[in-house]
């Protein structure tokens, strides 16, 4: 599949910033690519389009498939594997932020739970113990925050999100 110029750009940029967010380029691409073609693609037509090996494209896939991002799919009449991702953005962001929690903030939070509890930490000077309490405190407090957002509807979530520092007034 040859991709229209302002698609190419789009792909190409997802890569570069997937790089900047921890992820592989290839993975970033092929994921923006399916994102954006909105299409169940099989594994030929992401090497044919993106130029890269298939083993790339297979290694690529599960590791999408591991972040929940990408899905596989049937065509009546064709025994390849077809990919897909959803085409809803707010959804990807939920997707990834669910996942990063889960591989990220969950079990830096544990850690630090498990931290506090230890004989080590009551003899660190009271410096250290009140950073890393901060720490923990800091961590649940934005875990228990996203997964509140994590709950509401695209709607309630773009509204607040739009709403920006102006969220202030109502705390006063």
């Amino acid at each position: 599949m040859k991709l229209n110029p302002t698609t190419e750009k789009f792909v190409l940029h997802w890569g570069e910033m997937g790089s900047k967010w921890g992820v592989n380029r290839t993975v970033a691409q092929i994921h923006a690519l399916l994102f954006i073609t909105g299409k169940p693609m099989n594994a030929d037509e992401i090497m044919e389009t993106l130029g890269i090996a298939r083993s790339n494209v297979s290694n690529s896939i599960k590791e999408l498939q591991s972040l929940n991002l990408v899905q596989t799919t049937h065509i009546l009449g064709d025994r390849k594997d077809y990919f897909t991702t959803s085409g809803d953005v707010w959804e990807l962001a939920k997707v990834i932020v669910e996942e990063r929690y889960r591989r990220e903030l969950a079990p830096t939070v544990q850690f630090l739970e498990e931290l506090t509890k230890t004989p080590e930490f009551e003899l660190e000077n009271e410096a250290v113990q009140k950073r890393i309490k901060d720490t923990h405190q800091f961590v649940s407090t934005l875990t228990t925050w996203a997964n509140e957002m994590l709950k509401l509807s695209t709607n309630t979530l773009n509204k607040i999100l739009k709403l920006g520092a102006t969220v202030q007034k109502f705390l006063k």
